[in-house]
């Protein structure tokens, strides 16, 4: 029988014969795992590392990686060169017991982990790639997948198909992480990077939905308001992604737009996410948080909040990067696992979202 096949099977089981009664506390929490990649200190794991105990025990859907502390600029994380970064990626994989998402945010310019300062190629923003054409874009973009894939990446937090609409904008157009303010450039140097990586088995994450561009603070540090500087154009490159089958993994924003929604920030958002991104744009793949740690989540809303929220819009996979804060593992499944128990959270919620996840680890086949 086939993974797939055997796995809605599986889900069809535990619809019928949990109609009126959960799956046992293990099982639920395997299940809840599923839907959580997180962060951890280190450049190398072993048997008894915390994070392979806790990917064994949950099944974790992913790990983050990074080269520095957020607040340490000058401590490394989890990546110091190409010889440590694949020892390390190699041993995760052969620690886990269910494929893992092992995955970086590598656009290009000042957002990499992997910097040429460690001995990997460099790679530039994408304001510079825009302004190059298609071939020498396809030949940068087969680098960097490479350099993922030899480095046992198997997941790019990219590209950004946020549009550049607003020049003072410092974490999006300042950062050169753009490649325009027209949809259709954005769209043909995000498809460019999407195939490069997709041609490695890699998967690739737009991201930031429903567009961070027209902003003007950071939501790492806490509230952002687009409201009135966010149109519909922003929404383009999604829909172009979507209806032309790129758009595997799509990662939310935590802006708050009250064009969208009067109480939440999209990543809270059902009318964000389920509404439109599923319901109008038509979205069928995972749907991943950006850093649930970042202020404009993390000051506002506490855990249980937090993931009752995110998993009820639509949401299919949590991030908890553990830079600038630490959330424990077993808090994490025990806080969504009190959540599913009480009814504040569906099972059918934690059934769908595992259903994606599955989907997408065979369609790129993630081993």
């Amino acid at each position: 029988m086939k993974l797939t096949t055997l796995f809605f099977t599986l889900m069809l089981f535990f619809q019928n014969a949990y109609a009126s009664e959960m799956p046992q506390d293990e099982l639920l929490k395997k299940m809840i795992g599923r839907m959580l990649i997180v962060g951890f200190d280190g450049q190398s794991v072993t048997k008894d590392s915390q994070i392979v105990k806790q990917i064994q025990k949950y099944h974790l859907g992913g790990i983050i990686l990074f080269d520095r502390h957020f607040n340490e600029r000058t401590k490394t994380k989890n990546i110091s060169s190409p010889s440590q970064l694949k020892t390390l990626t190699s041993s995760l994989k052969s620690f886990a017991l269910k494929p893992l998402l092992i995955s970086v945010d590598q656009e290009g310019g000042k957002v990499a982990r992997l910097k040429s300062a460690y001995g990997f190629e460099a790679t530039p923003s994408a304001k510079i790639v825009s302004e190059m054409d298609a071939y020498m874009a396809k030949r940068i973009y087969d680098n960097l997948a490479k350099t993922l894939k030899d480095a046992g990446i198997n997941c790019n937090f990219a590209p950004v198909v946020d549009l550049a609409v607003n020049p003072q904008n410092r974490v999006i157009a300042g950062l050169k992480r753009s490649y325009s303010n027209e949809p259709k450039e954005v769209t043909k140097y995000a498809k460019i990077f999407m195939n490069s990586l997709r041609d490695k088995n890699i998967i690739s994450v737009i991201k930031h939905f429903p567009g961070h561009g027209s902003s003007l603070e950071d939501s790492h540090n806490g509230f952002v308001d687009i409201s009135k500087t966010w149109s519909e154009i922003e929404l383009e490159p999604y829909i172009e992604l979507i209806h032309s089958g790129d758009a595997d993994m799509i990662m939310t924003a935590h802006v708050f737009n009250s064009n969208l929604d009067e109480l939440y920030p999209s990543t809270l958002s059902y009318k964000a996410n389920t509404e439109l991104l599923r319901d109008k744009l038509g979205y069928k793949g995972v749907i991943v948080s950006d850093d649930l740690q970042m202020g404009a989540i993390a000051k506002h809303y506490t855990l249980e909040q937090i993931v009752t929220l995110s998993i009820n819009s639509g949401v299919d996979m949590l991030l908890f990067g553990n830079q600038l804060s630490y959330q424990n593992s077993d808090e994490l499944v025990e806080t969504i696992l009190a959540q599913v128990k009480n009814g504040a959270i569906p099972l059918s919620r934690i059934l769908e979202s595992n259903s994606r996840v599955e989907q997408l680890f065979t369609k790129i086949k993630i081993k």
